[in-house]
């Protein structure tokens, strides 16, 4: 596996900011700030050449995401179809700890699910915390398609399932359950390898349409109750169907504070590729925070109209999936460090 490409704070050069050098000088913050947050962009003269569909998603697992994906479109299906057949595939996975069946419990023993949904007209449903639902992303689609609300939480979001004829199904898987004894004993926290790795996964079709969406089972042994930035719209996820779409994984806390994914849609809609505002989104966090970068876990995948598409984090090991009608491939994100 190779290096993952690495970024300095200091010494990032945005091409979409036309930041100059003098800017980036060590020890002129205020200019680097200004140089990559404030200034405006100049829009291309011409369109860069589609290249779609593609679907892009967060980790190596997020490849089998994105075939299935790319399946449910030449099927027949509609973009919004595709990205939830996609996340359905890697929430029916026992061998994933951190989305849906076989997910890592709460400090009560608990599989609490959060997952949202958006589509290019700006629609989007969302469920947190809710239990005994194996395909909370379909929960998710069914709010944005049979309510009048974004989102729906806890009980609420189970029962509204319920309603919709989604049959329970125990989330807690018989080596989770005793992961989670052995965890009473010891409360020792996971690591964030182990405890944060969501599926967030964006396409582009063929004319252009986005959709994304985004699962997990959140922070093991997390407080009962606990939602984190997965389907939080603005966050976990965010799709401008006339601009790109962007999700997010890493430590929510984070992510949601700052509404991550917004702001990397916002890049690119000043001009940014999809890696320069990746890249740009987690510099922008990092300056604001007390936090070292490197302890903030902030990692985004995009793609834009154009089918364009990249990934950058904090995390040294992120990994994002990208397919396309030539065949799928797992990649090492850019890596932003102080």
């Amino acid at each position: 596996m190779s290096s993952p490409a690495q970024l300095s704070r200091r010494t990032f050069l945005s091409t979409a900011a036309a930041a100059t050098v003098a800017d980036l000088v060590v020890g002129n913050r205020l200019s680097a700030e200004e140089s990559l947050s404030t200034q405006t962009v100049t829009s291309p003269t011409a369109d860069p050449v589609r290249q779609a569909p593609v679907f892009v998603s967060t980790w190596d697992f997020g490849r089998v995401a994105n075939e299935k994906a790319m399946a449910t479109l030449a099927a027949g299906g509609d973009m919004l179809d595709a990205i939830e057949q996609g996340i359905r595939e890697t929430e029916v996975d026992a061998d994933n700890h951190s989305v849906g069946f076989g997910g890592t419990p709460n400090a009560d023993g608990v599989v609490q699910l959060d997952a949202c949904i958006m589509n290019h007209l700006y629609n989007a449903g969302s469920v947190a915390a809710i239990e005994d639902i194996l395909h909370p992303i379909s929960v998710a689609r069914l709010v944005m398609e049979r309510t009048k609300h974004v989102m729906l939480a806890g009980a609420g979001a189970r029962k509204f399932a319920l309603e919709q004829g989604i049959e329970p199904t125990e989330m807690l898987t018989e080596e989770r359950r005793q992961k989670w004894q052995q965890w009473l004993k010891t409360q020792q926290e996971m690591s964030l390898e182990e405890s944060h790795d969501t599926i967030a996964l964006v396409g582009c079709g063929t004319d252009g349409t986005l959709s994304g969406g985004c699962s997990t089972s959140g922070w093991g042994y997390k407080l009962a109750g606990r939602v984190g930035d997965s389907p939080i719209i603005g966050s976990g996820l965010y799709v401008d169907g006339q601009v790109g779409a962007a999700g997010a994984t890493g430590l929510g806390e984070n992510v949601m504070r700052y509404c991550g994914s917004f702001q990397v849609v916002e890049f690119m809609a000043r001009g940014a590729t999809p890696e320069e505002a990746c890249i740009e989104t987690v510099l922008s966090m990092g300056r604001k925070d007390p936090l070292p970068l490197k302890d903030m876990s902030l990692n985004f995948v995009a793609v834009d109209r154009f089918g364009r598409y990249g990934g950058a984090g904090s995390d040294a090991g992120f990994r994002y999936s990208v397919t396309t009608v030539e065949g799928s491939q797992s990649s090492d994100a850019v890596t932003v460090q102080e």
